[in-house]
């Protein structure tokens, strides 16, 4: 089956925009809250023209998040905190181990289409697991990354990587999560993202065989996101948007 976010177009992400996007790495677990908080303060800026871009990289400490479609069924143990979101999509957990990249852009300027958008999130991690000699898939029915496991069985496949977005006033805020090396049992407590398929289950690079850092990791997004959005810019680093 052709996947149609395969067929969009998205050269219109790289630009125009206001000059290269910040590039933010936190080098501490940033609590939940106060990570929604700056977003939701940078999103605003950014919508007044007050702001840049931005894309911020940092890790949780174990928590639940429950999206717009979440349902309380699916979470089958209250093993970590939860917090509802405005975000899109349902239950999914963040943790060390993890790389959470919120992603701050004004669509309005680049490209005002929400479909367009998960399309290019997409991509970004696509390409940047091609680094690492994985090849990730979108799936029709699933939003996030997917990478096939012939060696569990026929039609069994991970999830290596999540999206959840919110828009404002046509500036994203929250964004990706990738898989590099996170206590996987901590998915047990959840129906991650309301799949329940059994062939369908959760993976990291690690798990897949890949001893990479956050690091590597932290390279290849960026290198990526430049392909598809467009040059960024290091700052000094902070901690909070």
């Amino acid at each position: 089956m052709v996947n149609g976010r395969q067929m969009v177009d998205l050269t219109a992400f790289a630009g125009p925009s206001s000059g290269p996007v910040e590039w933010r790495i936190s080098d501490r677990p940033v609590d939940y809250v106060e990570a929604v908080a700056a977003m939701e303060s940078r999103a605003a800026a950014i919508a007044a023209g007050e702001a840049g871009e931005l894309v911020w990289l940092l890790e949780h400490p174990p928590l639940y998040t429950s999206g717009a479609s979440g349902k309380a069924q699916d979470l089958l143990e209250a093993r970590f905190p939860l917090f509802a979101t405005g975000r899109g999509g349902q239950v999914t957990y963040h943790g060390p181990g993890q790389r959470v990249a919120y992603v701050m852009l004004d669509l309005k300027r680049r490209r005002p289409d929400v479909r367009a958008y998960v399309a290019a999130l997409e991509e970004w991690i696509i390409r940047t697991l091609a680094a690492f000699n994985v090849r990730g898939e979108r799936r029709e029915d699933r939003v996030g990354v997917w990478v096939k496991r012939p060696d569990k069985g026929r039609d069994f496949e991970d999830k290596i990587a999540a999206i959840g977005v919110r828009l404002k006033r046509w500036v994203s805020f929250h964004g990706i999560a990738i898989n590099v090396e996170p206590d996987l049992t901590h998915f047990s407590a959840i129906v991650p993202c309301g799949v329940v398929d059994p062939r369908h289950g959760v993976t990291s690079l690690v798990d897949l065989g890949h001893l990479v850092t956050m690091t590597d990791v932290d390279v290849a997004l960026r290198a990526a996101f430049e392909e598809v959005f467009g040059c960024t810019e290091t700052r000094a680093p902070e901690t909070t948007a």
